[in-house]
């Protein structure tokens, strides 16, 4: 049974108030993943960390299950139902060769500190081509995807420093591995699926049109 927020405030004699484990619990919900190592988020990290169990019980009723890497030191919120949120094709393809990219670098051994991996722009292309079976988007593009992508904590952008000739990379982050599975595939399929009819209804509009 989960105790209140009111009694593990209480129980922390001082330490944190009810409303820090309300805005843990919405931090959950909404960012989805907590990292220890970023600054933002380390304070909730350990508040969730510390009453893991509480937490769980809380967003189970929300079809929302609770999991922690002790190796990497992250918290990731799974939601069950995750069809209703609004994913474009190019966000989908850029999700799963980033997936792609962080397996291959996790079976070569080249792991960053906090089990990050980095991207560099030309790798990106060679595998998005081999992929998705199309050009990379132009570094504008990309890097708006980028930024778009950060609200599931699976990547962040690094602008390049110095004389390297590239305008940023882009780090893996290790809860990749947990967000973008099967029902990702799924998402590409249906997407397939979307613009193979949108194909046939644009060709048979072509034949009336001829007819």
């Amino acid at each position: 049974m989960k105790r209140s927020w009111n009694t593990l405030s209480q129980s922390s004699n001082g330490m944190y108030s009810v409303q820090d484990f309300e805005r843990a619990a919405y931090r959950l919900v909404t960012e989805q993943v907590l990292y220890a190592a970023d600054r933002g988020s380390k304070v909730a990290y350990h508040l969730v960390e510390a009453h893991l169990e509480d937490f769980a019980t809380a967003l189970q009723p929300l079809g929302i299950r609770l999991q922690r890497n002790a190796q990497h030191r992250y918290l990731v919120a799974l939601p069950a139902h995750a069809e209703g949120t609004p994913v474009t094709l190019e966000e989908t393809l850029l999700l799963l060769v980033l997936r792609q990219r962080y397996d291959e670098a996790f079976r070569q051994g080249r792991i960053e500190e906090h089990g990050e991996v980095v991207a560099e722009l030309p790798e990106l292309q060679e595998a998005y081509q081999a992929l998705a079976g199309r050009a990379m988007p132009e570094v504008g593009a990309l890097r708006q995807l980028a930024r778009a992508l950060r609200r599931w904590g699976v990547c962040r952008l690094v602008e390049s420093e110095g004389d390297d000739p590239q305008p940023f990379h882009l780090l893996v982050r290790p809860a990749i591995v947990e967000i973008v599975g099967e029902q990702w595939l799924q998402r590409l399929d249906q997407h397939n699926a979307d613009d193979a009819d949108d194909g046939d209804d644009a060709t048979a509009e072509d034949d009336d049109a001829a007819a």
